[in-house]
């Protein structure tokens, strides 16, 4: 996220979060978030600037009405009329954050070399509880062969680095090596 996207997309998502219905709010979030994520169609249709507000304002009702709090959908028409629907991805993954903090539910953002196994998952979970003292942990894995081996988590700034990458350059560091 560019940080003009930050920038914008924080003083929304702070007033979306103060109108939400909060026992939906994350739900709401994710919904938006997975049909974002689902749909190139959807992204080009809403940030496409030759879309009239009103056609997006029918797009986004026909998708989200139904689906997630009338609040919710009323907020994003209120995107559309001041022109700043295109920057829904970054709204909605900018609450979802300040949502989490609020439910104290920390993100943890995982990348291993291979997918891990649900006792795997819940080891980490356990152990994240433990280190960020948080009543929750969600997680959002991530699989990069390229590390090796390990795994990579990211909670906030902190950073777990285990990866045999991250281990093999510090060694070369260490024996004043250069890494390929």
């Amino acid at each position: 996220m560019s940080s003009k996207n930050i920038k914008v997309a924080k003083p929304y998502a702070d007033a979306f979060l103060e109108i939400a219905n909060k026992s939906n709010v994350i739900n709401d979030l994710n919904c938006i978030s997975a049909a974002l994520s689902e749909s190139k169609d959807l992204q080009k249709a809403i940030a496409n600037p030759l879309v009239s507000s009103t056609a997006k304002k029918d797009i986004i009702k026909s998708i989200f009405s139904g689906n997630v709090d009338s609040n919710t959908v009323k907020f994003m028409m209120v995107l559309c009329d001041r022109g700043r629907i295109e920057y829904l991805d970054a709204i909605v993954a900018t609450a979802l954050v300040l949502a989490y903090k609020q439910a104290s539910i920390e993100m943890a953002y995982v990348t291993s070399s291979v997918e891990l196994s649900s006792a795997q998952t819940e080891a980490l979970v356990e152990k994240l509880k433990t280190m960020t003292k948080a009543q929750q942990i969600k997680l959002e894995l991530k699989v990069d062969e390229s590390l090796i081996g390990g795994f990579k988590v990211q909670i906030g700034s902190r950073i777990i680095d285990t990866t045999i990458q991250n281990q093999l350059k510090q060694l070369s560091s260490y024996l004043g090596a250069s890494v390929i």
